[in-house]
């Protein structure tokens, strides 16, 4: 029987997909990526393959998950299989760099950053960045990794000298211009299929935890993905759907989105007080909050369901 097969490494993440496709009654496979084999003598299962691989799978006791994910892909790319999210999606989740490098080519504005590898040249990226304040965080990241606030070098000095400082899992440490926004909110959009599905206003007020997954929760002040509670102490909802929203950076997202063979994403920004937008990070194994999700009546996991579920009815007769 062909059927859906979702590739990932924290079922977490998962369920609200599986439930999904559950009600809509296509069949499905999890290929949980922890640790395996590949086959390459071997040919694939025939059906629809969705990445959803993480970046901060080392944080969760899977070091060699996007590893081993990244030679699934091959595989199946080898074998002209279809893929939500493949190798070139999988290699910008696992590296800001070129995240950054390729929203740069399609015309999309990032904050300046400087890569660094080494406590020496950390210190030398915040000199040569020429900024007041400034943030530090790990080129693989997710779930805020290494992110850290600083106004002066020696605070940062202080930082990598001491007993706080983390050591990236690829030994790329970004040192990145801080946007202060006049507002205290980033807006996340949310992509299915290439196509733009609803902007997210997340209030930052209690610092940058972003992530809307309704598993994660981060304590990091200025982590840029992590997921908390919807109410924050004002009473606000930390997650709003934005209706009507309808930006021009939209079309350029779909854009870069396209060229980068990405079905599935978020995509974050924010602007500053000149209301200039900043694209600082893409999730190509984006989440979805439920509470935000119910307010606005728009189910993203259904969509991808429904999606994923065409995508298999046109290849294969289920």
């Amino acid at each position: 029987m062909t059927k859906v097969y979702i590739l990932h490494e924290n079922s977490e993440w998962t369920v609200h997909l599986t439930k999904r496709l559950e009600e809509l009654q296509v069949p499905y496979e999890e290929w949980h990526l922890d640790q395996g084999l590949v086959n390459l003598t071997g040919e694939p299962p025939e059906g629809i393959f969705y990445n959803r691989m993480s970046a901060s799978s080392h944080t969760r006791n899977h070091r060699y998950a996007p590893e081993l994910t990244s030679a699934v892909l091959a595989w199946l790319e080898h074998h002209d299989r279809t893929i939500f999210n493949g190798s070139n999606a999988l290699r910008l989740e696992l590296s800001k760099v070129l995240q950054y490098t390729a929203l740069e080519a399609s015309g999309i504005k990032t904050p300046k950053t400087i890569a660094a590898v080494g406590k020496e040249h950390i210190i030398k990226a915040a000199q040569s960045l020429g900024e007041s304040s400034f943030i530090t965080k790990h080129n693989r990241a997710g779930k805020g990794l290494g992110v850290q606030l600083f106004h002066t070098i020696e605070s940062l000095h202080t930082y990598i000298e001491g007993p706080t400082f983390e050591e990236p899992v690829d030994g790329v440490t970004l040192i990145q211009q801080y946007i202060n926004a006049p507002e205290p909110y980033i807006t996340r959009c949310e992509f299915i299929n290439g196509k733009f599905q609803y902007a997210v206003k997340v209030d930052t007020s209690e610092g940058f935890e972003l992530c809307p997954a309704d598993a994660c929760q981060i304590d990091d002040l200025f982590c840029p993905v992590g997921e908390t509670t919807l109410e924050t102490n004002s009473a606000q909802p930390k997650f709003q759907i934005i209706e009507n929203f309808n930006e021009p950076i939209i079309e350029q997202y779909e854009t870069f989105l396209k060229q980068n063979e990405i079905k599935v994403a978020g995509i974050e920004f924010i602007r500053d007080k000149n209301g200039d937008i900043y694209t600082y990070d893409v999730n190509t194994n984006t989440n979805y909050n439920a509470d935000a999700e119910k307010l606005a009546g728009h189910y993203n996991m259904l969509q991808l369901a429904k999606t994923l579920k065409v995508e298999l009815e046109k290849n294969y007769s289920i």
